[in-house]
């Protein structure tokens, strides 16, 4: 028993460990095809694609320079929000039903990007440390977005 409690003990302090990284809960219905938009650089830019009056049809970052595959569907022009140096996304809010209706990118410089219909069921995610940044989305697809999650971490100062 004394050896149960040992163990117990020193697998606390592994996971415990100063890790920075969380992810929010997944929203929407998660049907169809799964996507997962990543970098190793600061996001700087996205853009996003609705259907008019409708829902989430496609997503895009921007790593550094460099555009991400989109996640999803493209339809007419993307609604798009791009940072400065020393902005990143800490709040993403909005709706979801079958689909994700509406995203809200929020930044520590009080910047957002909104879009979408602001119906079905609110959500909010955010990180669980104070410096820790949006990296990367993952989800699932089919006629738009139809399941959302985002993950956080603190990005290393080299990337800045």
């Amino acid at each position: 028993m004394h050896y149960i409690a040992i163990f117990a003990l020193l697998a606390a302090c592994v996971w415990t460990d100063d890790s920075h990284y969380s992810f929010s809960r997944s929203v929407g219905s998660g049907s169809g095809s799964s996507f997962s938009i990543t970098g190793k650089e600061r996001i700087t830019a996205i853009r996003v694609w609705e259907l008019y009056g409708n829902h989430i049809y496609g997503i895009q970052l921007c790593y550094a320079s460099n555009w991400s595959q989109i996640a999803g569907y493209t339809y007419n022009e993307p609604l798009e929000i791009e940072l400065f140096k020393d902005e990143k996304i800490i709040q993403v809010s909005g709706k979801y039903a079958h689909y994700i209706q509406s995203l809200i990118f929020v930044t520590n410089k009080g910047h957002s990007l909104v879009v979408g219909q602001p119906s079905g069921y609110s959500f909010n995610m955010y990180p669980t440390h104070p410096e820790a940044e949006l990296r990367f989305l993952s989800g699932m697809y089919h006629g738009g977005l139809s399941s959302f999650q985002a993950h956080w971490d603190v990005l290393d100062d080299d990337y800045d």
